[in-house]
């Protein structure tokens, strides 16, 4: 009966390991499959639709890993961490990505990766209040903190230890961010990400930092489970990544605080999206539609222009909300220039004529923003900048080196020799810059491109349809722009 027993538990171990062996590993599926499979949240520290499509860190880096697996990238939103556990519990998703830190919950429904970040945990404070400086100085006070979040599994484990008295309350997570509930006077302070509150306090200028805690969170990928050669994949890919300074560029680049934002403008800005956006924004929408622009790009070259005042009127005699000359208006065949309808579709219309006089050649972004150059300082000058660009060995289709070249159209050494003469090039940069900040103040309202509705199938995102990207590689030597006469360097 022994030998009976040992028989048949050796039969059964064959068998196993011959179907284990049949079992197609993660990878194996993947690449069988075509395209990786990744659950995030629309948040801007993770992904969101900008004027330019997908955005966001966690696209940045499951674009580059999809590239590195050649294949395609399915990413879509959820509306919060429970319903990302379920996507991965259900095998309907490979990988969650969304600044996530590994919990019980997590390991449950998958195999966390190795952290590719840790992140400091900030106490913020109202402009008008006392600066906290140090922990004991929370225990006093009406803090606030998201329910069931990192940040309250921080102060749970400072209560146990350094802070016996510390207390807080819970702010839902399905409400506002509780940064908000300091900025309105609700709360003494608040727990926020480091990461998180760089995006946040271009929103609530009047909130300020205190001091970091003394955890950091470690964020990192929760792989599916039963996938331990995929887990190893994305070990490995995160350490390469590391290594080259790849991510640590892709970390800074992707933070809110990228583009520096003045108090006071800030402040001003958040308090005209609230009451005169609203009246406008149905418009930029159908001139967007209508002219294939996204409406938040409108939405900020008409900020810049005119705050949103329909009445406001330029020392040269630009008129409304678009800022548009008589000239410009009679071209776009608008006769009421201070009819704010008018005045925007007027607006779209012309940049989307400046925008095809732009080589289709030349790659997003940069398409979009020689476009906006081109709009405030004029095609014929941009293009004089191009050509100086090229004239010193640097990229005319890039952005950032055509940039750095506009403000010689200011002296005579170069405008002598360009085309269209002297030009003010200082001021398209500027006005480059602040378009490009009020773009990302929209991005990152509340509620902007919303997570797929309960129930919804989630739609896939970004480089769905194509094989993903690798991260960008350097320019492409320049192409020639045109032919005209440039001084020596």
């Amino acid at each position: 009966m022994r030998a009976f027993t040992r028989a048949a538990a050796l039969s059964l171990l064959a068998v196993t390991a011959a179907c284990a062996q049949r079992a197609p590993a993660a990878l194996e599926e993947i690449r069988a499959r075509g395209a990786l499979r990744v659950v995030t949240l629309n948040l801007p520290t993770c992904y969101y639709l900008g004027a330019q499509g997908s955005e966001g860190l966690e696209y940045e880096l499951a674009s580059a890993y999809a590239a590195r697996l050649r294949v395609k990238l399915s990413m879509y939103t959820v509306a919060d961490e429970r319903a990302m556990q379920a996507e991965l519990a259900a095998g309907r998703a490979d990988i969650a990505a969304a600044s996530l830190t590994n919990t019980a919950e997590w390991s449950r429904v998958g195999d966390a990766a190795a952290p590719y970040a840790h992140i400091p945990q900030l106490v913020v404070y109202p402009r008008s209040g006392v600066r906290p400086r140090d922990t004991l100085q929370l225990e006093a006070a009406r803090i606030a903190v998201r329910a069931g979040s990192a940040q309250e599994r921080i102060l749970l484990r400072l209560k146990g230890t350094v802070a016996p008295a510390l207390q807080w309350e819970e702010t839902a997570p399905s409400s506002a961010d509780p940064v908000e509930d300091v900025d309105s006077g609700e709360a003494q302070y608040a727990i926020t990400d480091a990461r998180e509150f760089s995006f946040a306090h271009h929103l609530y200028p009047k909130v300020l930092v205190g001091f970091a805690l003394p955890e950091e969170r470690p964020v990192q990928w929760i792989v599916r489970n039963l996938a331990p050669d995929l887990l190893a994949s994305v070990d490995a890919f995160f350490r390469d990544l590391g290594a080259s300074g790849r991510l640590a560029q892709l970390l800074q680049d992707s933070s809110g605080d990228t583009r520096r934002f003045a108090y006071e403008e800030s402040r001003e800005f958040q308090t005209h999206v609230a009451d005169r956006l609203p009246r406008y924004r149905s418009w930029f929408e159908a001139a967007g539609a209508k002219w294939s622009l996204d409406w938040r790009l409108l939405a900020a070259l008409g900020y810049q222009e005119s705050k949103w005042d329909p009445h406001a009127e330029s020392g040269v005699g630009a008129l409304g909300v678009m800022m548009l000359t008589a000239d410009t208006a009679q071209a776009m065949g608008i006769r009421d220039r201070a009819n704010p309808e008018q005045s925007i579709f007027a607006g779209a219309r012309y940049l989307a004529q400046v925008r095809d006089m732009i080589p289709e050649r030349i790659a997003e972004p940069d398409r979009t923003w020689l476009t906006v150059a081109a709009y405030n300082v004029g095609f014929g000058h941009l293009e004089d900048a191009r050509i100086i660009t090229q004239g010193l060995g640097k990229n005319p289709d890039s952005w950032t080196d055509v940039r750095e070249r506009l403000p010689l159209l200011a002296q005579e050494r170069w405008y002598t020799h360009a085309r269209r003469g002297y030009a003010r090039g200082w001021e398209p940069v500027q006005f480059v810059d602040r378009i490009q900040r009020f773009l990302r103040l929209l991005e990152w309202q509340p509620g902007e491109g919303g997570p797929v509705p309960a129930g919804a199938a989630p739609a896939p995102i970004g480089a769905t349809d194509v094989r993903a990207s690798p991260l960008p590689a350097p320019p492409p030597a320049a192409p020639a722009v045109t032919r005209a006469a440039t001084p020596g360097a």
